[in-house]
Formats: structure tokens, C-alpha cells, sequence
């Protein structure tokens, strides 16, 4: 190996599976007070349970047996083309997954799977990994039984009509890059530190190429009265019926979608198939699945899920309601909780960043707590209100550290630290928390996840 290889860091990655199967019931028989100490404990465990990446961490002696070596993969016929039809992850990467956070609900078919953004690369989350909101479980729906109604008020459409799944499809399609990201995402973390890992902390955001059919078509199809809408309804055809109002402002940008297609093939059934709206920049409840009905009126819908629910709690008390922009924001995914830090030497910090004003134009980061800060390199391409990759290099000295990142997008909006959000908008809000994210690195190595004083 060369003398650049050798100050390369080794660095253990933190499996997510660290709670029982008993250990989640209790959380969800009411137990909640569990839930921060098995997540307190979380990083502990792993340690004592010697849990490792399965590839090989550094060269050793056996590595000329294993070159010289004629293995089973090197010296026998391996399986048939198109076996299994349909493309499986390797079996050693079975521990990258989706996991639910015990004691967020009373049932998993309204609960969150996260993504698990701490072993992902790029952009693109494959669409087997793409965070998962329901509130009432997801369908697999009979694409040939499915339809979209588009109506209107009075006067707003001049032509009603019901569209097969198949009609949408033989339109002209778009494919483009748009991340969707939870409203509550890091919901946890408004408060205190909750959750060890970055997979829990910042894992309600993925970003795909939907295809599909700009809403704007759809409409003019129908004779909509453009100038008239003011705002679109969406509803979806699941059993919570989830609907929300979308300002006809995004429409007529054209951004909006009706999207059949995801990374390259239909859309998965948990992710909607085989229609859903792709609204980009706005909170994910507003991205309806299983898209069932548009339609248009001159003043908000009211729906529940904007007025009761996804509202913000402000310090004087008062609920913020259509507050649906994601505002810039950004996370190191590697180092981050849970995983640890096995040599001095030198570090990929990576991460990404993300804006529902549009692009990305800056990411700095830190790696004493905001002190000084080091411009990261974007990896193109940088594309509008996508999840965009940073990288930057560290090198680790054996000594504490504390790692953050700051994005900065087009408009010029920074994201803000925790004390310049909680100024702002206190300390009990549940949904749009944007705030910088610190991870600790301590002499040891561990990585935890930490909120400074002065941040």
C-alpha cells in the first residue's frame, strides 16, 4: 500500500437495527421514556457488539492468499442473466434499510420509515429506499380500476373529466430531479438531542426523477379558467383520503407534476403507484399518493392536515398555518451518530444539501462548532430543488471535534443555527426544522449526536 493509503481513516458505520423486537413493544405499550434511553444507549451497543462493515477494513498479510487464491466465483459458472428478473441489493448489504422509530405511533401503518441517508452516494435514493409517510397504510392499487377526476367551482372548468391511468401516460412526459422531504422532518430534534442517528434525525428526505405530466396540461386539457384559480385541491384515494391546497402559482410554473414514474420505472406502491402529485420544494403531505381527484377553487380548501395538523406552534402560542416551503438545509451523513472513527488519518466528510427555493450555491463546513468554517465541493449536477452531494476532506487528529455543515442556496437564505431558529420560532414547533446539525467526534472516536449552547 502507499504512504497516501496509509493515512487513510478506517471508519466503522453504525448499523440502525440496534432495538429488539420486545424492546419497540414496550416503547409502543406506552413505555415512552424507553425510547430516549435505548436511543441514548444506542451507540454503546454497538461498540460491545464488535459491529462491523463487511468489507475489509484495511490490508493484511492474507490479502496476497486472497489474490492468489482461486475462489467458487472465480472458477465456476455463476447464475443465469435473468436470474431473478428483477434485480435484488447484494445479500452483504442487507442491513441498509428502512427502519421505522419505535414509539412515533400506535401503528405502523401510520408511522415513518426512514431512509438511511449514512450509506447512501450521489443524489438519487433508490426507490426501494425512498423515506415512507402513511397515515393510513400503503396500497398496491389496481392501476386498470384507478382514475383521476379533474372539477372545479363554478365557472373554473370548462370541460370535467376522468382520466385512466393509461390516458396520463400517452401524454407528452417530463422527467426531472426533485427531493420530497417530510414537513417533520427532524421534528424530534426541536427540543433536545432524541435520536442517535442521522438516519433518524434527518431520514424524511429522498430525492428521485419522477416522469410524469406537467398538472398545467392537465388543466388546459379540461379548459380550465386560469386566470380564475386561485388554488388546487389534491386528493388521494387511500383510506385517510390525505388532501391538501396547492397555490395555483406553483402550478402554473409548471413544476408541478402528475408523476407515473420513478428512478427509470413505475412508481413503487408505497411510493404512490400509480399516480401521485410531485409538488417540488413543499412539505411531502402536499406530494399526494395514489392521486385520485384535482380540484380547482378561488380560496384555500381548509383541509385537515393544514389547518389542525402541519401547522407551526409559535412562542406566543398561535399555530402558523400553509406554511408548506422547505427552506434550505443540509446534513453531514458521514462521519455522523453512531458510527466511529477507528484511526487518526485523514476523512471523506460528506453529506447533502438541499432548498425549496431551488439550487444549492454554497455548503461550508465546520469541524470545531461553527468557529471557523471551510467551503465544501458541490458534485455536480447541482439541479433545482434536488438533493445536492458536498464533500470535503479532514483529517483527524485523535482529538474532539465538532462537525457541522451550513448550505446556502440561491436566493442567498443561509441555513440558520438553533438559537437563530428558536428566536424565531421557539422551541415546541414540531415541523420545518432546518437547523445546522452537530455531530461530536470524541478522543475516542464515537460519534454522537449533539446540540451546542451557542448553536
Amino acid at each position: 500500500m502507499s504512504d497516501y493509503s496509509n493515512k487513510l481513516g478506517r471508519l466503522r458505520p453504525a448499523p440502525e437495527n440496534f432495538l429488539s423486537a420486545e424492546q419497540i413493544q414496550q416503547v409502543q405499550s406506552g413505555r415512552r421514556d424507553f425510547l430516549r434511553r435505548a436511543f441514548a444507549g444506542a451507540s454503546a451497543a454497538m461498540v460491545a457488539s464488535g459491529a462491523a462493515t463487511a468489507y475489509a477494513d484495511e490490508a493484511s498479510d492474507k490479502d496476497s492468499k486472497l489474490i492468489l487464491d482461486k475462489p467458487e466465483w472465480g472458477t465456476t459458472l455463476g447464475r443465469p442473466v435473468d436470474e431473478p428478473p428483477y434485480g435484488m441489493p447484494s445479500k452483504y448489504e442487507a442491513n441498509l434499510v428502512r427502519r421505522i422509530s419505535p414509539g412515533l405511533s400506535a401503528v405502523n401503518q401510520a408511522n415513518v420509515a426512514f431512509a438511511p441517508l449514512q450509506g447512501m452516494f450521489g443524489i438519487i435514493t433508490p426507490s426501494g429506499l425512498h423515506f415512507n409517510r402513511s397515515h393510513q397504510g400503503w396500497y398496491d392499487i389496481d392501476p386498470s380500476q384507478h382514475r383521476l377526476m379533474v372539477m372545479g367551482e363554478e365557472g373554473l372548468v370548462r370541460n370535467p373529466k376522468v382520466y385512466t391511468v393509461g390516458d396520463i401516460m400517452r401524454m407528452q412526459p417530463v422527467s426531472r430531479i426533485h427531493f420530497i422531504e417530510c414537513g417533520a422532518n427532524s421534528a424530534m430534534e426541536w427540543g433536545n438531542v432524541a435520536v442517535p442517528t442521522v438516519q433518524y434525525t434527518h431520514g424524511m428526505v429522498s430525492c428521485s426523477e419522477w416522469t410524469g405530466v406537467p398538472l398545467i396540461k392537465l388543466l388546459e386539457d379540461c379548459g380550465a379558467n386560469l386566470k380564475g384559480v386561485r388554488f388546487v385541491l389534491a386528493e388521494g384515494a387511500d383510506g385517510s383520503h390525505e388532501t391538501r391546497t396547492i397555490p395555483m402559482s406553483l402550478v402554473l410554473s409548471g413544476e408541478v407534476l402528475v408523476a407515473y414514474g420513478q428512478n427509470g420505472e413505475m412508481l413503487r406502491p408505497e411510493n404512490g403507484y400509480p399516480l401521485r402529485l410531485v409538488v417540488p420544494g413543499v412539505e411531502g403531505v402536499s406530494n399526494i399518493k395514489y392521486l385520485r381527484r384535482i380540484k380547482l377553487g378561488t380560496e384555500p380548501f381548509a383541509a385537515k392536515d393544514e389547518v389542525l395538523g402541519y401547522v407551526d406552534l409559535m412562542p406566543d402560542g398561535k399555530f402558523r398555518q400553509y406554511t408548506s416551503l422547505m427552506e434550505c438545509k443540509s446534513v453531514i451523513t458521514s462521519p455522523s451518530g453512531g458510527q466511529v472513527l477507528m484511526d487518526k488519518g485523514l476523512y471523506n466528510v460528506t453529506g447533502v444539501a438541499w432548498s425549496g427555493r431551488g439550487r444549492i450555491k454554497r455548503v461550508d463546513v465546520s469541524f470545531d462548532g461553527g468557529v471557523n468554517w471551510h467551503a465544501a465541493r458541490l458534485e455536480g449536477p447541482v439541479q433545482n430543488k434536488a438533493l445536492t452531494r458536498f464533500n470535503i476532506p479532514w483529517v483527524w487528529n485523535g482529538g474532539g471535534a465538532f462537525l457541522q455543515s451550513r448550505a446556502v442556496d440561491e436566493t442567498g437564505y443561509v441555513q440558520p443555527t438553533y438559537e437563530q431558529l428558536r428566536k424565531v420560532r421557539g422551541s415546541r414547533s414540531v415541523y420545518h426544522n432546518n437547523a445546522i446539525q452537530t455531530w461530536q467526534v470524541e478522543a475516542t472516536g464515537d460519534v454522537r449526536n449533539v446540540q451546542l449552547a451557542h448553536s
